[in-house]
């Protein structure tokens, strides 16, 4: 039995609103596994070790924070800028405080400008990689080990870059169940 014209095109039009969702659904962690492969967009690569070889030039590396809007957190880098050769490990520190009454998390997304160093910007550990809670009160430094690939001063369009700004902004994300809990829990013997 075939289908009335107009049946037909309510199926079509559910089709197209299911497949576009689905299509949004996945776009998300497939432009994020994009940018990560490929560096574009000043996505960094990330590697499990340093640089095999380190070259005499240097390159500045300057370092920015934010945060997101209704982020309570003072965040900010412990040092504004410095200078390295191409390929050694740098290690950079990241200043964050809760000034609130309550324990926040939050999780750092992060970039490099220009966006032709983005391949070339490797980070060997950084806090950017898991969630961070702060208790109330408390002040943390943050680590950030990379160096800079020394495959940069042979690229047709990154051999030009000579400073590099890594960018980062913490937005508030829901407390980790272990925390939610602790947080519920004391929230109901300070009632009684």
């Amino acid at each position: 039995m075939a289908l009335a014209a107009p049946q037909k095109t309510v199926v079509q039009l559910v089709a197209v609103v299911v497949t576009m969702g689905a299509l949004s659904w996945a776009s998300v962690p497939f432009y994020d596994w994009f940018c990560r492969v490929t560096g574009f967009g000043g996505t960094t690569v990330v590697a499990s070790d340093g640089s095999q070889a380190i070259l005499d030039q240097t390159i500045k590396i300057k370092f920015d924070a934010s945060l997101e809007r209704d982020m309570p957190w003072i965040f900010k880098p412990v040092e504004r800028e410095m200078e390295i050769r191409i390929g050694e490990t740098g290690l950079a520190f990241y200043e964050a405080y809760n000034p609130t009454d309550h324990p926040v998390a939050g999780q750092a997304s992060y970039n490099v400008f220009p966006f032709e160093a983005g391949g070339f910007f490797n980070k060997i550990d950084c806090f950017c990689f898991t969630e961070q809670v702060l208790e109330p009160g408390e002040r943390v430094q943050m680590p950030v080990t990379f160096f800079v690939d020394p495959e940069i001063v042979t690229d047709r369009d990154a051999k030009y870059v000579h400073s590099i700004t890594l960018s980062y902004t913490f937005y508030e994300i829901d407390l980790p169940e272990g925390y939610a809990a602790l947080a519920t829990e004391a929230g109901t013997n300070n009632t009684n």
